[in-house]
């Protein structure tokens, strides 16, 4: 009976084709990309082809003319806004027109940038969970993987120490018997031969390949872009409050110290951009059709057959299972062993007593090593690595994907955001009122909150009664 449920089990599943990874995947139109001759690429993920790379190093460079194209306008806007001021009238002491439209549209750009912030947040812990998906569907395929060669090695040592210890005794004692000994030299061989046919069945065993490895290099990988994109979100966030500050406090040391730092983080959201921006191209065009480059990439590296990775990878009805004929032979095998024994076990200990205990010893090894191959026919089956390869998908082209089309919308906010403030700080300061000393006599401070943009000139207080000396 168990014989017959473990020819069941090493067949093909008759219940229907799992689902493919990439089903999981959503695809969508992809954008046209061209090299630096300006011929059109296509869109199959070939890191390796030189097209490809120029291809994804155009989009790079179109977030590069974007900074070129925003601090070329800044500059003119600004030489503009400095040469080109109509002069103003002697004794004017009201603002120019206009003056609180500017502030306020540096603050509305300010707040922009604020709710970017949030997105790039929420974006690069996306990206992080979705790393971190891969990175643990690679560590337990790594688990099923070493629990096969382990089992595998397992099996062949109990069966190797049986044949030389246990058979070797059992022929030993039952010398006289020549039907017996025939007997015990033919479960012998089918002991080798199961031994034989298991060692084949380790199939990552010499594989230069370690998912372990490639899942620490993911990790490093990640945890480094996930601090530096942490340090990108936080220094914004300080420029935008500490402008915000010095706007409320209408103090021009730090709007200007903040001018030269929204300056520097324009050139580095605009540099993210452009890496974002390649990356989610890449990453759309390998998780458009990832089977084939995983197969081909797969095959280069480890030097494992078409059958075996077929297999793994798609895991349908199409594909049949390359170790099915090792473990149908060796469970037929297992099974004529367990045979040979039960019948030496009735013809030989009535008249051998001494051939009980290598009897008994032979049939607790072949019970274990059933037991083993139980799970081992239950590993090498395609369902549990092709679920770690659908996890490691999903992860990469759905969670982490997400994430930088949200990083990438940050850092378009972000850009513009700054931009728009680096083109109102200047304005905005130089209408800042100049301090009045006298104003401490009054116990107040005649700025308001943000700036003083009043149309209508603000009559001169010629004397504060609260400051007139009285009499003693």
């Amino acid at each position: 009976m168990s014989g017959l449920l473990l020819d069941v089990a090493v067949q093909p599943s008759s219940v229907g084709p799992p689902v493919r990874a990439a089903r999981y995947l959503r695809g969508g139109p992809q954008l046209p990309r061209a090299d630096f001759q300006l011929r059109p690429v296509p869109s199959g993920f070939a890191p390796q082809e030189q097209e490809y790379q120029q291809a994804l190093l155009l989009v790079v460079a179109l977030a590069g003319l974007g900074l070129g194209l925003s601090l070329i306008f800044i500059a003119v806007y600004l030489i503009r806004f400095c040469c080109c001021r109509p002069p103003e009238p002697p004794g004017a002491k009201s603002p120019p027109p206009g003056g609180g439209c500017v502030t306020w549209s540096c603050i509305a750009a300010l707040l922009v940038g604020c709710t970017g912030i949030g997105i790039g947040f929420y974006g690069n812990s996306e990206t992080s969970d979705g790393v971190s998906q891969l990175s643990s569907a690679l560590l337990h395929a790594n688990h099923t993987l070493t629990a096969i060669d382990h089992l595998v090695l397992e099996m062949v040592e109990r069966l190797d120490e049986a044949v030389r210890t246990e058979l070797t005794t059992l022929e030993e004692v039952l010398t006289q018997r020549t039907e017996l000994v025939a007997a015990t030299r033919g479960a012998r061989r089918q002991a080798e031969a199961v031994a034989q046919q298991l060692q084949g069945l380790a199939f990552w065993q010499g594989v230069p390949l370690s998912p372990v490895q490639v899942a620490e290099d993911v990790s490093f990988v990640e945890e480094y872009r996930w601090l530096a994109y942490v340090l990108l979100l936080l220094l914004e966030l300080l420029v935008c409050l500490f402008t915000l500050l010095g706007l409320a406090k209408q103090s021009k040391w730090l709007v200007i110290v903040m001018t030269v730092m929204s300056l520097l983080v324009l050139v580095l959201s605009w540099g993210s951009m452009g890496l974002e921006a390649a990356t989610a191209v890449g990453l759309s065009d390998f998780c458009s059709s990832p089977d084939t480059y995983i197969l081909n990439l797969t095959r280069e590296e480890t030097g494992l057959g078409s059958d075996i990775l077929n297999y793994y990878f798609l895991c349908n009805q199409a594909v049949s299972n390359p170790f099915q004929q090792r473990l149908t032979l060796s469970q037929r095998a297992l099974a004529n062993i367990h045979s040979q024994l039960q019948g030496l076990e009735r013809e030989a200990v009535p008249q051998f007593p001494s051939a009980q205990k290598p009897l008994l010893s032979l049939e607790e090894t072949l019970n274990v090593t059933e037991g083993n191959f139980h799970q081992l026919v239950a590993l090498l089956h395609c369902r549990g690595l092709h679920k770690d390869y659908g996890a490691a998908l999903r992860g990469l082209c759905e969670d982490a994907l997400e994430g930088l089309l949200y990083l990438l919308l940050f850092s378009l906010l972000s850009a513009g955001a700054l931009a728009t403030a680096l083109c109102s700080l200047p304005r905005a300061w130089a209408l800042f009122p100049p301090r009045n000393p006298s104003a401490s006599c009054s116990g107040s401070h005649l700025s308001e909150p943000f700036l003083h943009a009043r149309l209508e000139p603000v009559p001169h207080l010629r004397s504060f009664p609260s400051c007139r000396r009285r009499p003693h």
